[in-house]
């Protein structure tokens, strides 16, 4: 008996190598003026980015915006009410999540000119959006957040009083999104580690999800058996296009997931941790993922011997393996062995490295995103999260 659920999809994949020369074409159809949104240096590094802007100057009315690290609130209000007088006809982002993010919020609100302040989960004026939104359009240049596919724009404020909230809406996800691995080939190895990690992050807490259903199970199984052989390649062979390939793919698809299924301990806590210390999203998930499935499984075999998600960390055990006939101890030991083993060998780094101490952990645990926490395959105890935080340190 399949259990009643709800899935939200993409308008349209444009997914290979080169799929970015349809670009102009599919701007076309919506006008000449352009607001293109992408990330800083790594943009002007990239020579094929180089090339496509040439091409899109050539074709639009380009009027661009530069997004240096996470991006804000203030960033998204500024660049809205800066186009009031000349309202472009389509969004486009080029880049990694960050620039994805930005452009689906301003995306959003150029139609109205309002603040993102007036519906910020959580921090906002708690208005109700309703659109419309400016065509968009989204190309990952990296492989990891899955923002192309999701309906929420994550903006941020970092510091003592900061905070990492959603703006979120159905009418926020792009009508096209183009996943072009030849875009990530020039993404640096520590960046494709990271964003790696990410992905596989949202791809595994997804799949072990309490909201989780048969068609999130069965792309993130997917996602997880290309994720776990292509990101030591992709990372340590950087100009290998297939292992490139199978991460744009896994990533977008993590998109789907979390979007579909939500997430769990570990983005629960990379929300305060990446509101109040500036470590990037990705580096957060790769330091405290095996800890928080080593957690989970030990306090599911403790308290819960019956939950499902022990089924589910050996199922994923076994695809990572490609070993369908692997017991289920086994199979969990596998998947703790490879995930401790992607923490040295990729290089994630400590939270203290970026200042986070034992005096921070009541703060953290108290801010945790309540969806993320509520949707673990099994409720910790403030101690268990307590501990998880403190191994990290």
């Amino acid at each position: 008996m399949i259990n009643a659920f709800n899935f939200a999809a993409t308008p349209h994949i444009h997914f290979g190598a080169g799929k970015r020369s349809e670009l102009s074409r599919l701007i076309q159809h919506y006008g000449r003026r352009l607001l293109l949104v992408t990330g800083g240096a790594s943009f002007d590094a990239s020579a094929l980015c180089a090339d496509m802007y040439a091409q899109l100057q050539t074709d639009f009315e380009v009027h661009r915006v530069r997004v240096n690290g996470e991006p804000s609130p203030q960033l998204v209000d500024a660049t809205v009410a800066s186009l009031q007088n000349s309202a472009p006809d389509c969004v486009v982002a080029i880049g990694g999540g960050s620039p994805v993010d930005a452009a689906k919020a301003m995306a959003g609100l150029l139609p109205s000119g309002d603040s993102v302040m007036e519906y910020l989960e959580g921090v906002g004026n708690g208005k109700a959006y309703t659109g419309p939104s400016t065509p968009f359009i989204a190309m990952p240049t990296t492989a990891g957040t899955g923002g192309e596919t999701s309906k929420n724009a994550v903006l941020s404020v970092i510091g003592e009083n900061g905070y990492k909230k959603s703006f979120r809406h159905e009418i926020l996800v792009p009508r096209h999104i183009i996943l072009d691995p030849e875009l990530t080939l020039s993404c640096p190895s520590s960046v494709t580690a990271a964003c790696g990690m990410d992905a596989f992050t949202q791809l595994l807490e997804s799949y072990l999800s309490k909201n989780a259903s048969p068609m999130t199970d069965a792309l993130a199984l997917g996602g997880i058996a290309r994720a776990a052989r292509a990101l030591p390649v992709a990372v340590e062979q950087g100009d290998n296009l297939e292992a490139r390939a199978a991460m744009l793919y896994a990533s977008s698809t993590s998109g789907l997931t979390l979007a579909n299924a939500g997430l769990g301990s570990v983005h629960g806590l990379a929300s305060p941790i990446g509101a109040y210390f500036p470590m990037p999203h990705g580096e957060v998930c790769g330091s405290l993922l095996f800890e928080a499935a080593r957690l989970n499984i030990e306090a599911m075999q403790s308290r819960e011997p019956d939950n499902s998600g022990l089924f589910k960390y050996a199922e994923a055990g076994r695809i990572m393996a490609n070993d369908h006939a692997m017991n289920d101890v086994a199979a969990r030991q596998y998947l703790l062995n490879t995930l401790q083993s992607w923490t040295s060998r990729f290089s994630m780094p400590l939270l203290s490295a970026y200042g986070v101490t034992d005096a921070d952990i009541p703060k953290l645990i108290a801010n945790a995103s309540p969806g993320g926490m509520a949707a673990n395959p099994i409720v910790l105890s403030d101690e268990e999260i307590s501990g998880l935080i403190h191994s990290r340190l």
